[in-house]
């Protein structure tokens, strides 16, 4: 298995951890009331969002280790750069110098991944 896969898959990792530390912060800060999010009340909606959206790092653990190589390089490309931007927007929402950090760090995360997934030469056992 080429040494890059698990580079990928380490990054997917890092990142939702960032992303879990960030809420477990929050509930510990006080800046999170249960059940809403700015003050409005979240929806089953909100909530199944929410988790397709966070669900996707969890899966790109997995993926990156066992889809066909052009597809996990695409996948990697793709789904980085759409956290990236997604993040980037999100920033200035976040009125915690902790949560901005982590973003910081989250969106660090998402140009590594850009970055091995471009460089990768495919078919490299490396």
């Amino acid at each position: 298995m080429p040494v890059i896969r698990i580079k990928l898959s380490g990054l997917w990792i890092s990142l939702m951890l960032t992303y879990l530390l960030g809420d477990v912060l929050r509930i510990f800060s006080g800046d999170f009331n249960a059940g809403e999010i700015s003050g409005m009340e979240i929806s089953q909606a909100m909530y199944l969002g929410m988790v397709v959206l966070m669900v996707i790092p969890i899966l790109m653990v997995f993926l990156s280790l066992t889809l066909p190589e052009k597809a996990t390089r695409w996948a990697n490309l793709i789904l980085a750069i759409f956290f990236f931007v997604f993040n980037l927007i999100g920033l200035p929402t976040y009125p915690s110098l902790y949560d901005q950090f982590l973003i910081i760090v989250g969106l660090g995360f998402n140009i590594l991944t850009v970055w091995y997934a471009w460089k990768w030469k495919i078919g490299d056992t490396q």
